[in-house]
């Protein structure tokens, strides 16, 4: 009797094992090298799931551990993955390929999350295109001159009197009032105390912060996106979802009573939408409103914080900042203009060099589209099929010893204007690269640019030993966030 109850078992799991790993041969019958560590049915992805490491780390352990390979296969859970390490073959893949490589492998599904689903990131064809055109035209020169008037209005009420402050909160609520002000032409409240719970910052945070429970969500919509469709998972919770809606549709119906001109990332959108026919689709222009405030809000800020923990810990270079900022404002009469922004150039450096050592996001995903060859600096010829997902490792490549001297080292001076152009190509992706790379770019330097400015003129800053050194990423959070924040002092000049 026992005998006739364990075989069955034994049978079912072995059949459930054959399954399960039935595709992890792929890669070595390709004779392409393949990452260690494979998990049945998890693949080489069990840590993030189980939420003991985030993707950046997940991308730079395996980088680093193939050094002598330009390609390496992983898997997925039980998808043959393909990580692309030569920076020869980022730009095959981001830039001479881009029709091979064109879609992001990153889904949203319009059912669960139909705002989330048009933003440009995540569309393709052309859906992308004509999003892609919508937001160049955006953010133009011209574009950003009246956005900048926005920021500049933030900049004034801009002011903390905490001793002791967490970066990414004082940093995202600058961002959140300035979405709020550039892109919908409203008060964000979010330096207002009295008005904190409907303020765009606790917006934000709802559905953006790296808690268990988003981390939860991130992890089944691209992982287990079969699961999250089951679960009726939202990335954009209901309450935010309502929030953009609502708010969208009184700002028009305001205007609509009102028709001063308005020069806001919201109004433009209305007005290339009226451009197609006689309305615009309240629904369409609520996509457009979170597309905005998430580029705007979250990648910005988090990049402000970075730049802060090492001015933090790095005083000559924030001494040397802070005189340029001086020194660049007495030529502009002292205002934070576009121009006066162009200039500052070591703070061009500062950022990106913060960008290289602290990634915001650690990898990028794309997914090849038609079936390519790709030849790595060793030799190896792989063929690569249509439908293979791509992992670009952002966080190795920045760190990578062969690319970069001393890359542990915070050194702006490497992006000096007469050693950039000796930095490798496609080694340094902060904003991607090619057709795709970040349609946001120019606004978001330009919001990190005018804080700092602002920021350092005022203030100094100091590490506080709240914040936990060396740094470690909050898990599976899809941007880098440190556990248990960016603590500094923040010291008046």
């Amino acid at each position: 009797m026992d005998v006739m109850f364990v075989v069955p078992i034994l049978i079912a799991l072995v059949v459930c094992y054959l399954f399960l790993t039935k595709n992890y041969k792929y890669w070595q019958k390709r004779g392409v090298p393949s990452a260690d560590g494979v998990v049945p049915g998890f693949g080489h992805s069990w840590d993030v799931i189980a939420m003991k490491s985030n993707l950046s780390e997940f991308c730079r352990e395996m980088y680093n551990a193939n050094q002598n390979h330009s390609v390496v296969g992983f898997y997925d859970c039980m998808t043959p993955s393909l990580m692309v390490r030569d920076p020869e073959l980022v730009k095959t893949v981001l830039a001479t390929s881009f029709t091979n490589f064109h879609e992001n492998s990153l889904k949203i599904n319009p059912d669960l999350d139909p705002l989330l689903a048009s933003n440009p990131f995540f569309v393709y064809g052309d859906t992308w295109v004509t999003a892609r055109k919508r937001l160049t035209y955006a953010f133009s020169s011209a574009r950003l001159k009246f956005l900048l008037e926005s920021v500049n209005q933030v900049c004034t009420t801009f002011d903390n009197g905490k001793i002791e402050l967490e970066l990414k909160d004082l940093f995202s609520r600058f961002t959140a009032q300035v979405v709020a002000g550039a892109g919908f032409g409203v008060d964000g409240f979010c330096f207002d105390d009295d008005k904190e719970k409907e303020s765009f910052h606790t917006m934000g945070k709802s559905f953006l912060e790296p808690t268990a429970w988003n981390n939860f969500v991130f992890t089944l919509t691209f992982f287990l996106p079969m699961l999250s469709k089951i679960l009726r998972a939202r990335l954009l919770p209901k309450k935010a979802d309502d929030f953009f809606r609502n708010l969208v549709a009184d700002v028009m119906e305001q205007r609509r009573k009102d028709p001063t001109p308005r020069n806001d990332f919201l109004q433009l959108m209305a007005n290339l939408e009226r451009t197609e026919g006689d309305t615009f689709d309240l629904d369409v222009l609520a996509s457009h409103a979170v597309s905005f405030f998430i580029d705007g809000y979250e990648t910005t800020s988090v990049v402000l914080s970075f730049v802060g923990f090492n001015l933090a810990t790095h005083p000559k270079v924030e001494e040397k900042l802070r005189e340029e900022v001086i020194s660049v404002l007495k030529k502009h009469k002292g205002v934070i203009t576009y121009e006066a922004l162009k200039d500052m150039t070591y703070m061009d450096q500062v950022i990106s060099e913060s960008q290289r050592i602290l990634p915001t996001v650690g990898f990028m995903n794309k997914v090849c589209t038609e079936d390519t060859e790709l030849k790595g600096f060793d030799g190896l010829v792989c063929r690569v099929e249509r439908g293979t997902p791509i992992t670009i490792p952002i966080s190795g490549l920045h760190a990578d010893p062969q690319l970069w001297e001393n890359p542990e080292k915070f050194d702006p001076d490497r992006f000096r204007p007469d050693r950039k152009n000796s930095i490798k190509k496609f080694a340094f992706l902060p904003f991607g690269e090619g057709p795709r790379m970040c349609v946001g770019m120019r606004m978001g330097l330009l919001q990190v640019k005018a804080c700092l400015a602002t920021f350092v003129k005022k203030y100094s800053l100091e590490l506080s030993p709240k914040t936990k050194l060396p740094l470690k990423w909050v898990a599976s959070s899809f941007l880098n966030a440190a556990e248990g924040g960016l603590w500094a002092f923040v010291k008046p000049i």
